[in-house]
């Protein structure tokens, strides 16, 4: 049985990546990180990657990091979110289950509805925090 066109375009874990952008020498940050893990936990398909901003720079460029925690979330090539978050995890599952309710042709709208969303996936910064 082939999956219907709807379920064929349907957000599958693997295309989701959720990048945490913190400090070890954050008290936020390493109190958010178990938060943080207990949702890679939940959403065990989707890659989960926790990057220390000091042990990366060279790999972040010149994005910058203003707030911790601050999220990068991709679907595939395309930067839904991008931007600092309150730490607690309640606000990052239910962003992850708005995404995960999107077919690949809404995320693809949603990463190009806004001008600053826009501006993300040209950014070669942000391709290379994943």
């Amino acid at each position: 049985m082939y999956p219907s066109d709807s379920e064929s375009t349907r957000l599958h874990f693997d295309d989701l990546a959720v990048v945490c952008l913190c400090a070890e020498w954050c008290g936020t940050c390493r109190e958010y990180r178990p938060e943080f893990e207990r949702l890679a936990d939940r959403f065990p398909g989707a890659r989960f990657i926790w990057r220390d901003i000091e042990e990366n720079a060279e790999r972040l460029g010149n994005l910058e990091i203003e707030n911790f925690p601050t999220i990068l979330v991709r679907r595939r090539e395309w930067v839904l979110f991008f931007g600092a978050m309150l730490p607690q995890a309640g606000h990052l599952r239910r962003l992850i289950e708005t995404f995960l309710e999107q077919t690949i042709e809404q995320s693809r709208h949603y990463a190009l509805s806004t001008p600053e969303r826009s501006a993300w996936q040209k950014d070669p910064d942000l391709a290379e925090v994943v």
